[in-house]
């Protein structure tokens, strides 16, 4: 089952500049298992050392909050899309 990841411009110079690639996953946790063993470089962008998605980052499975739907435990389906979206700070 075949799920587009939208990479973010933040990320993408852990994925040799893509910003979507495809992954084959039954949920969102093994999905992020299969990015960071594909692109090792991800490895502490999106999860901690505990595997729990970072406060400052929100992924969503077409365009749903995992937080609304059942966390990492997500399931997905052939086709899916799944955003990996970091919260921007900055300023003065």
């Amino acid at each position: 089952m075949a799920v587009k990841v939208y990479i973010p411009t933040p990320f993408r110079r852990a994925t040799n500049n893509r910003d979507k690639v495809e992954v084959e996953a039954a949920d969102v946790g093994r999905l992020l298992d299969r990015l960071e063993a594909d692109f090792s470089g991800l490895k502490g962008l999106v999860r901690n050392e505990k595997g729990e998605v970072h406060h400052h980052v929100n992924i969503y499975v077409n365009s749903e909050g995992i937080e609304a739907l059942q966390g990492l435990a997500t399931p997905l389906k052939d086709g899916d899309e799944v955003a990996i979206i970091p919260a921007l700070a900055g300023g003065r």
